[in-house]
């Protein structure tokens, strides 16, 4: 194909000129592939993503493709997408979401996050659920800021959303694909799509995980001597039924099963003073005499239906239902010898936990009517209904004892009720100009009950009512049919939240925080749409903001808290190009400065090995009289200031097939483990890179690969437990790998 002649870049804009040549200048000098055109739903409809006036991140095709081979969680999505982080104290079982910084570390089974994440249509409110693994995907869509007025509640920081491919009736095909990695690691994947009639099919997706025993405990006599492997099995069974534009239903069951190790705790691993490593420190190796184990089960289906009504109009029936059940047991101390005298493992009390949830259900129904009209208005009004009931069991265990006794146990239920009206409008003002607006109002109930209590703690039933608006203003303005401007202000809002007592804290609750965002940027498609192109500029205030005090010198607590205010303010760049006709290139930047405001609010800070009243950190806030650290100023725990992810895909025709190199990489700077500052607990920048090589053959029905993740190998320490030494935990090791994946 020729290149392009001058005049046709004359048409572009000088912004969004200047923009592509920033990123992608080599681009028009070479003849061209071309960029798909990405459709989303993250106005509740499909549409380009080009056109929406958000700032929205689509992760799919290559990257999923090489991240799922090598059988992560979904921890894997950090910083794949500009101002996303994820990060666990439970390993694979309860993934936390930060977006813009802004998200909940609380390590509760009834935490709720500011960050939601929608699996096929249905809200996954209960963190185990969130969890559920990344297999036989469409995409994942990350919107980032809030999504009150189309999501609702729970949504103030943004909503990620996966959809699975769907069941097609033209004709059966499957695919299946195994790995072969470091530690033993097999990751086994399949899918097949059987025609049922002309209007309907039938499609079967299955995933298996798992993975050897990597560290060692050197205690004898451990109860868990060898840990961090995994058995994690998921399937998926959708059934699509048309008929003709009249009618649509499709169903869904799915399940999961998960059993291995919970995060492991690694006594006093960090150097006094600094945030490094003790001298000496070995990832393949803990001591502690505690028990490490994990288990979940997971249940759910959900049914869509679509009904064309005529006259413009089409009625949508969401209705879903999920059940799960989990039990995760950790040392949490990382240690086994009780002394002040540090070294590894010494710590100077026990603390073995479990928590589980033994029984659960979540259902949920959403109708929404929306017109589909050729003219100027279209709109969307409905409502939806949210009810969920789970009770939650919390252990407590003497590792000091033979046999582990256990010392004490809780049990709470949580009911939880909502419901919710919402509307959304979209009005062409004129050809250029497109303006957008939504308004929800939802009503959000808890109740929480104590059934047992062990610790002999003071604490009684509560509940919570909450009544709020969310809405939503936007617009679109097109520069050329290329490149537009947006801008949108938004709200969202987090219902309260309820913790029960613990053998360190008693029962606390925090009111509902609400969020105003305001956000403007530019997206381009620049030269024959070789190169795309999306930037954007954002603020955030956030009034009565949740947060989770966690550890401490006043133990393992877990202690919810509202400050009055925080903020965030940076901007996002998306980009994607083809440098030349066989090489692809995508760039993501980041950049969040968070900021929590309000002078009078103090927390806990660590505590001390040798002497529980002083500190075993090096404590960077002033403290109050009380010795609690004053955090106005800090930045939001697990918040990097600024996230980068690169990735480069270089094909070239070989023989009957096609060889390719994919790299990625990803880079989050420092981050805060805890509401307070420390020099201890500040977790150093990380950068992770992968590689896949590769050969496709018969047209890519066949593919054969060798791949390698983390392959520098760094190893950071990207969480802490403060509370009586210098505790962390690390990142996953390198791994490499070969795969085989079949079309048929």
């Amino acid at each position: 194909m020729p290149t392009p002649a001058l005049p046709r870049f004359h048409r572009h804009t000088p912004l969004a000129a200047a923009l592509a040549l920033a990123f992608a200048a080599p681009a028009f000098a070479q003849s061209a592939g071309q960029l798909q055109t990405v459709t989303v739903t993250a106005e509740r409809r499909a549409e380009n993503a080009q056109s929406v006036p958000s700032s929205i991140s689509v992760v799919g095709g290559d990257l999923l493709e090489a991240l799922n081979t090598s059988g992560q969680d979904l921890r894997m999505l950090a910083g794949r997408v500009p101002s996303l982080n994820i990060e666990s104290s439970f390993g694979r079982a309860f993934p936390r979401f930060y977006l813009r910084g802004y998200g909940n570390t609380d390590f509760r089974l009834n935490a709720s996050q500011p960050v939601s994440l929608v699996y096929d249509d249905v809200v996954q409110e209960n963190p185990i659920l969130k969890g559920f693994p990344a297999f036989d995907l469409d995409r994942i869509e990350v919107l980032r800021g809030p999504q009150g007025s189309l999501f609702g509640r729970n949504t103030p920081a943004g909503v990620v959303k996966f959809e699975s491919a769907r069941p097609s009736p033209k004709k059966l095909e499957g695919y299946g694909s195994i790995s072969f990695g470091s530690y033993q690691t097999i990751n086994a994947e399949g899918m097949v799509n059987v025609p049922t009639s002309a209007s309907s099919a039938l499609r079967v997706s299955v995933l298996s995980q798992t993975r050897n025993d990597w560290v060692h405990n050197t205690v004898a006599n451990a109860q868990t001597p060898d840990m961090e492997g995994y058995r994690d099995n998921a399937v998926r069974v959708q059934y699509l039924l048309t008929a003709g534009n009249d009618f649509s239903a499709l169903a869904n069951v799915h399940a999961r099963d998960y059993s291995g190790s919970a995060r492991v705790f690694r006594a006093n691993i960090i150097k006094p003073g600094t945030n490094d490593f003790v001298d000496g420190f070995d990832r393949t190796k803990v001591s502690f005499d505690g028990k490490n184990e994990s288990e979940v089960q997971n249940y759910g289906a959900n049914l869509r239906l679509k009904w064309n009504l005529g006259g413009g109009l089409s009625l949508n029936s969401i209705t879903g239902y999920e059940t799960v059940r989990t039990y995760s047991r950790g040392d949490i101390d990382g240690g086994s010898t009780y002394n002040f005298a540090g070294g590894a493992g010494s710590i100077p009390f026990p603390s073995e936990t479990a928590d589980g949830m033994p029984a659960h259900h979540q259902f949920t129904q959403e109708l929404r009517l929306e017109s589909n009209n050729s003219g100027p208005l279209n709109w969307q009004a409905g409502v939806f209904y949210f009810n969920e009931d789970y009770k939650i069991e919390s252990f407590s265990y003497n590792s000091t004892a033979a046999g582990n006794p256990q010392t004490g146990y809780e049990r709470v239920r949580q009911k939880n009720d909502a419901y919710a009206i919402f509307g959304a409008v979209n009005y062409q003002v004129s050809p250029a100009l497109k303006l957008r607006g939504g308004l929800r109002y939802t009503h959000d109930k808890k109740t929480f009950t104590v059934e047992d209590n062990t610790y002999s703690l003071t604490e009684l039933g509560t509940g919570t009512k909450d009544s709020k608006l969310s809405w939503d203003v936007s617009g679109t303005y097109a520069l050329d049919k290329d490149t537009s401007l947006y801008a949108r202000v938004a709200t969202g809002f987090r219902g309260s939240s309820v913790q029960g007592a613990g053998p360190f804290n008693g029962q606390s609750v925090a009111g509902p925080e609400t969020n105003t965002s305001y956000e403007a940027g530019v997206k381009a498609d620049l030269f024959g749409k070789r190169a795309r192109v999306n930037f954007g500029v954002f603020r955030y205030d956030v009034k009565d903001l949740q947060l989770t005090a966690v550890g401490g010198a006043s133990g393992n607590a877990n202690i919810l808290l509202n400050a009055k205010k925080a903020t965030g303010q940076g901007f996002e760049l998306d980009a994607q190009a083809f440098v030349t006709d066989n090489l692809l290139a995508s760039l993501g930047f980041g950049y969040n400065d968070t900021q929590i405001k309000d002078p009078t609010l103090a927390v806990s800070p660590c505590g001390n090995l040798q002497d529980l009243t002083k500190t075993n950190c090096t404590v960077l806030d002033p403290v109050d009289a009380n010795g609690k650290a004053l955090i106005n100023g800090n930045p939001l725990p697990q918040a990097p200031k600024t996230t980068l992810n690169f990735s480069l895909k270089y094909t070239q025709p070989v023989a009957n097939g096609e060889m390719y190199v994919y790299t990625d990489w990803v880079y989050r700077s420092k981050i805060n483990f805890f509401l307070y500052e420390s020099t201890e607990f500040t977790g150093k920048a990380l950068t992770e890179g992968g590689v896949r090589v590769g050969y496709t053959w018969a047209n890519g029905k066949y593919d054969a690969a060798v791949f390698g993740r983390n392959i520098t190998n760094q190893t950071r320490i990207v969480g802490g437990i403060d509370f009586n030494n210098l505790t962390g935990f690390i990142n996953e090791p390198r791994t490499w790998g070969v795969q085989f994946k079949a079309l048929f």
